[in-house]
């Protein structure tokens, strides 16, 4: 049999989906706490962070029948995470308070630290017992870093594009095979 179905694997393994896990459940629990009831931002803010990790659901279930797709959701996941990024910086900015750069240590030791963990619940009790402006900080931080993990992943499947062509070359592909052409 010639197939041509290239069937995705188990999302829930990419490390890019397991930090949008993360991102999701620490924006809950600082939604929660850091903004005032009521306050359009609190969506806003859960929107872009569910976004982002139910496009790389999506985009990764979608790859099997097309990278067009795939691209398009890992696309708006990354711009779904931008938008998250963007509202962190804006509650320091408007609350006054400090925006980590990225020489500073704190932020190397949190870049390092979201390098190397990627279970939600310990990372949301270690942000629980965090100030809100540490916890907006160490967001920007895991932010930045599935940006540059997302960029990567578009990047690879655009290579593969380029080598392997699409499922429509695929099926015509295994269909001549098939037939014997």
């Amino acid at each position: 049999m010639n197939s041509f179905l290239k069937i995705a694997g188990d999302y829930s393994n990419w490390n890019v989906y397991k930090k949008s896990v993360i991102i999701c459940d620490v924006t809950e629990m600082f939604i929660s706490r850091a903004l005032p009831r009521g306050s359009r931002t609190i969506d806003q803010m859960r929107q872009a962070a569910r976004s982002c990790k139910q496009n790389i659901v999506e985009g990764s279930g979608d790859s099997t029948v097309s990278a067009e797709i795939c691209i398009k959701l890992l696309g708006v996941a990354r711009g779904s995470v931008r938008e998250l990024l963007e509202d962190y910086g804006d509650f320091l900015r408007q609350n006054n308070l400090e925006i980590w750069r990225p020489e500073d240590p704190r932020t190397i030791t949190t870049r390092q630290y979201c390098i190397n963990n990627d279970d939600p619940k310990t990372f949301v009790e270690k942000c629980r017992q965090r100030s809100d402006e540490t916890v907006a900080n160490i967001m920007i931080t895991q932010i930045r870093q599935i940006d540059a993990m997302l960029a990567k992943v578009l990047k690879k499947i655009e290579a593969e594009f380029i080598v392997s062509g699409g499922i429509k070359e695929a099926m015509t592909s295994a269909r001549k095979k098939y037939r014997g052409y």
